[in-house]
């Protein structure tokens, strides 16, 4: 299984179109997403890069793990990251947080994925992540990172 993490930023005239255009970014917007909780299964493969819909998914259910962070306030920055980690049979555990600059979602993606592994007793994991962020200038923004597991059609 692959597990592509995709990711973008967007700008609109209210904070659910400025959410809109992240996932249009981010290449899910035409989906339904339904959200995961954390689990990677056994064997999987975690690559980052836009994901690429297809037209004939139109509408198809997505499932997802999404961070996601809109901000409206003029100067502010919304940041979104997703980490994971895999262990020796690739099965591991995705996280997401949300902040308002890089360096505090870093530090809380590397926090919780530590502490995650030590609850499993898993020792050096290989570890990722990816974060995103967007200044508001006028417009709200919104800063986003999915992990997208499966479409399928309804």
């Amino acid at each position: 299984m692959e597990i592509i993490i995709t990711y973008g930023t967007g700008c609109g005239n209210t904070k659910l179109s400025a959410f809109d255009s992240a996932l249009n970014s981010a290449g899910i917007a035409n989906y339904n997403l339904i959200k995961l909780s954390s689990i990677i299964p056994k064997g999987a493969r975690v690559l980052v890069r836009k994901f690429r819909a297809k037209k004939e998914e139109y509408g198809n259910k997505l499932y997802v793990v999404i961070a996601s962070k809109v901000e409206s306030e003029q100067g502010k920055t919304a940041c979104a990251g997703l980490g994971w980690f895999l262990d020796r049979e690739h099965k591991g555990v995705l996280v997401e947080h949300v902040g308002n600059s890089k360096q505090e979602v870093a530090k809380l993606i590397e926090t919780s994925l530590k502490d995650l592994a030590k609850i499993r007793g898993i020792k050096n994991p290989a570890m990722g992540q990816k974060i995103v962020s967007i200044e508001c200038k006028e417009k709200p923004v919104c800063a986003l990172v999915c992990a997208v597991f499966k479409s399928e059609p309804f």
